[in-house]
């Protein structure tokens, strides 16, 4: 497995997905969109796509969002392993012919969603919602930070929901999972990322403190499944 990782905002990392890959001794390359050099993609057989704030229809601004499409729209025609992170999702809804357009209002901090029928019957989604003893809950609290949703793309399984956003988060194939909300943060990467948005930060420090060390773990258990099975 070679896994190649796009950054489409420098401040917007791949967090435990690195920790992860490190730790299991999975080669990766890292590569910044936003110096102006796109990848060859051509020796990789998975795809990890982040997030930013721009919107995913402002590729006049940020050229690269267009290759990034067409990229992900390969790996996917390819049946190849793709996980997209909030914009990176987005990538994948519109590389799939879905429309992409802003939400209700923001959905930022520690908030529930909920497995929907496609969900629960998904092995990755289960482990994503697991206790890590072999049980899994139908809702669960992840971390948000988002102000634009996705139709779910024809052909496609729509696997959770929220109040906010009806669309939380899609698979399509076996191997392309595209999550809405962010999944790799770190709990540096929170308060990085949050600083200077208009939020209770107080609320969201005491959230993390009670959520984040079983939200990382229910992460590595979606992880190990993703990067290092044949199909989830």
């Amino acid at each position: 497995m070679a896994v190649l990782i796009l950054k489409n905002i420098s401040s917007e990392g791949p967090g435990t997905i690195e920790d992860f890959l490190v730790r299991s001794g999975i080669p990766y390359v890292l590569a910044d969109l936003t110096s102006g050099e796109f990848p060859d993609a051509s020796a990789y057989d998975t795809l990890v796509m982040m997030g930013g704030p721009m919107s995913v229809n402002e590729s006049d601004r940020y050229p690269y969002i267009e290759r990034e499409t067409e990229l992900a729209r390969t790996f996917m025609a390819q049946g190849k392993k793709v996980l997209g992170v909030c914009l990176g999702a987005q990538i994948m809804a519109k590389a799939l012919g879905a429309r992409v357009y802003p939400g209700a209002e923001k959905e930022i901090g520690w908030y529930d969603i909920e497995l929907v029928d496609g969900g629960l019957a998904d092995q990755g989604m289960k482990l994503l919602a697991g206790d890590g003893k072999g049980t899994a809950g139908k809702t669960f609290r992840v971390f948000h930070w988002h102000g634009e949703t996705f139709d779910i793309p024809q052909g496609a399984v729509r696997l959770a929901q929220s109040p906010l956003y009806p669309n939380q988060a899609f698979r399509f194939g076996r191997n392309a999972y595209a999550f809405q909300f962010h999944i790799e943060v770190t709990e540096r990467m929170i308060f990085e990322w949050l600083r200077n948005e208009a939020v209770d930060l107080d609320r969201i420090g005491r959230d993390t403190e009670v959520f984040y060390a079983d939200y990382a773990r229910r992460a590595k258990d979606f992880y190990r499944a993703f990067f290092m099975a044949d199909g989830v």
